[in-house]
């Protein structure tokens, strides 16, 4: 769980899916790592980091090398890299869902996020 406190501003970043390196997408993990590092630095031109990600959806593709069935191995590989680690030790609160398809049909991940800051004072 995650508590927002009374005055903060709120984020709310659209989803975002990743973008083509070298031939391919790559696999889930791949995906996530690339989504992540997009957010990050969407958020870290707002004044932001991924410590003020209070909320995660997060939608994968049933992976057709996983028997159809979405790779949430994967997006937990890519993930961890980014949220609980020593450097960045907080985590949102999230829900992961499998999606039966998303705008490229090579994409397996989307990812939305909501922020939140205590506002400054005047």
């Amino acid at each position: 769980a995650v508590t927002i406190p009374a005055g903060a501003t709120t984020y709310y970043l659209s989803g975002m899916v990743p973008s083509k390196e070298g031939s391919g997408y790559g696999d889930t993990q791949q995906q996530t790592e690339n989504v992540l590092k997009s957010i990050k630095s969407k958020l870290e031109s707002m004044g932001l980091g991924l410590g003020d990600v209070v909320k995660m959806q997060v939608f994968l593709v049933g992976d057709k090398n996983k028997g159809g069935k979405m790779d949430f191995a994967g997006f937990m590989k890519g993930y961890t890299k980014y949220f609980g680690t020593k450097t960045q030790p907080q985590v949102p609160a999230r829900s992961a869902y499998q999606v039966a398809a998303l705008a490229n049909p090579e994409f397996l991940i989307e990812i939305e996020v909501t922020a939140a800051t205590a506002s400054e004072s005047s």
